[in-house]
């Protein structure tokens, strides 16, 4: 048996170049709801969170879902499909 040599972790290094950068970030919620972290992105928003999501504060919220018909509708025109003509 080969007995291995222990390596403290604060002793192993990243390889340098090959991350990303990482910044202190602030993630800010829809409902006003700050949280600050790290990330390779800064200034993040984010429509729902742990402060205001229905799961978490047994409360119902409505959440616009209908809205999105309507946008498709005026970014594609009608949303009835049109009918083929049949001949007889």
């Amino acid at each position: 048996m080969v007995s291995r040599d222990y390596i403290p972790r604060s002793a192993l290094k990243m390889k340098a170049g090959i991350h990303p950068e990482y910044y202190e970030t602030d993630i800010i919620c829809a409902c006003g709801a700050v949280y600050h972290t790290r990330s390779t992105r800064r200034d993040i928003k984010i429509g729902i969170c742990a402060a205001c999501h229905p799961f978490f504060t047994g409360e119902q919220k409505f959440v616009d879902t209908a809205g999105r018909v309507e946008k498709f509708a005026r970014r594609y025109g009608s949303t009835k499909a049109a009918r083929a003509e049949k001949k007889a």
